[in-house]
């Protein structure tokens, strides 16, 4: 794959990705959910902290969520150099198609959540109770590098009880597939499984 090619992935997933976050941020209020089928529905809803919703308060008090926040985005800003230091590096050595392809997505997944965090909270007011506008007159509802991701892709395959014998987890109920999570998760999550799936042919032993 051309650096052409891999660079036009990446603006195609990117565009998908950011026009899909940008309709719901702007027509629909935060928890609104519609169902599309029983096993999909469109939940709009913000994550704030790193995958999962995971906060650094969940772990520690050392430090505040919002000085968290700010460095996770610094570091996520400094990994996706490094990403696309080694993309063009692959392309430069003829790497394979595959590994190309894999960093290509993870590129473009890591770039799309990234503006969500650095700039979302400056470009948008709020979502609760409200339809959030672009570019506010008031202002947005946060500072630089303080923005949520925006994700609404939600698969509730299946729900029910656990049977009893199950250990630790019988009779919980749960939901099958719980995260809600966005278009960049998708490119990020494929290009991990492509390394995963393809790793000798991505990583070849020459």
């Amino acid at each position: 794959m051309s650096l052409q090619k891999a660079s036009l992935l990446i603006l195609v997933v990117l565009l998908i990705d950011q026009i899909s976050k940008i309709y719901i941020k702007t027509h629909f209020v935060l928890g609104e959910d519609i169902v599309v089928f029983d096993w999909f529905r469109i939940y709009f809803i913000e994550n704030e902290g790193m995958a999962w919703g995971t906060k650094i308060s969940d772990f520690t008090s050392l430090i505040t969520d919002r000085t968290a926040k700010v460095i996770l985005t610094v570091f996520r800003i400094f990994a996706i150099f490094g990403i696309g230091y080694w993309l063009h590096y692959t392309i430069k050595n003829k790497g394979h198609f595959t590994l190309i392809l894999a960093i290509a997505l993870i590129f473009a997944g890591a770039l799309g959540n990234i503006l969500d965090s650095v700039f979302y909270g400056v470009i948008f007011n709020d979502s609760h109770g409200q339809i959030a506008s672009f570019l506010p007159a008031e202002g947005g509802y946060d500072g630089f590098l303080h923005g949520k991701v925006v994700d609404m892709l939600y698969f509730p395959i299946w729900k029910g009880y656990l049977p009893e014998w199950l250990p630790i987890w019988g009779g919980k109920y749960f939901t099958f597939f719980e995260p809600v999570f966005n278009v960049a998760d998708v490119a990020i999550s494929t290009g991990f499984v492509l390394l995963l799936l393809f790793n000798q042919k991505a990583f070849p032993k020459s």
